[in-house]
């Protein structure tokens, strides 16, 4: 019985690359995958543990054999914490062109929208007028209002709002949320 050399088990790179993808194997993971296969296999025929069937042509058999390999370590893959109970941290991969998200901020964004959306509907349209195009003057001004009333119904409007953002029971998460 003759053992591969390294050269014919590096040799099967390919093939064993296209198990890896057969068996769903993600692209981000298959490269660490088939470094695993390899060197388990390289291991084991070092172990003398590569016994293949003298019947069989020797690059079937070898081929045979690595597929297993590759099948069992696909198997305790799949059934890793890591796969299978995967938790983003950090900000996600922008698109070309594009700024990274920031997902805390995008958590308070929402929250602070949805505590917009609970105020009264007098504070809501001020709050919207001050964040529009147009000054809090042209706002008032196009409504028939008085420049120094609505001046005053945001600065109630902001008070209104800061104190429903201030409640720690209103964070999205982090210290005093509820969850």
């Amino acid at each position: 019985m003759v053992s591969p050399s390294i050269e014919a088990l590096w040799a099967e790179r390919p093939f064993i690359a296209l198990l890896l993808r057969a068996l769903h194997v993600p692209d981000r993971d298959r490269e660490d995958l088939l470094q695993t296969v390899l060197l388990g296999a390289w291991e084991a025929i070092r172990a003398r543990r590569y016994r293949p069937d003298p019947r069989r042509h020797p690059r079937h058999a070898l081929r045979a054999w690595l597929h297993g390999i590759a099948w069992r370590q696909v198997s305790h893959y799949n059934e890793s914490a890591y796969v299978r109970r995967v938790v983003l941290r950090g900000a996600p991969l922008a698109l070309d062109g594009q700024a990274h998200i920031e997902i805390e901020g995008e958590l308070f964004a929402r929250a602070a929208l949805r505590e917009v959306a609970a105020l009264a509907v007098g504070h809501r349209e001020v709050l919207l007028a001050a964040a529009g195009p147009l000054s809090v003057v042209a706002w008032a001004r196009a409504r028939g209002m008085n420049p120094n009333s609505a001046a005053s119904r945001l600065r109630r409007a902001r008070r209104a709002l800061a104190e429903r953002l201030a409640s720690p029971t209103r964070l999205p998460f982090g210290e005093g949320a509820v969850r």
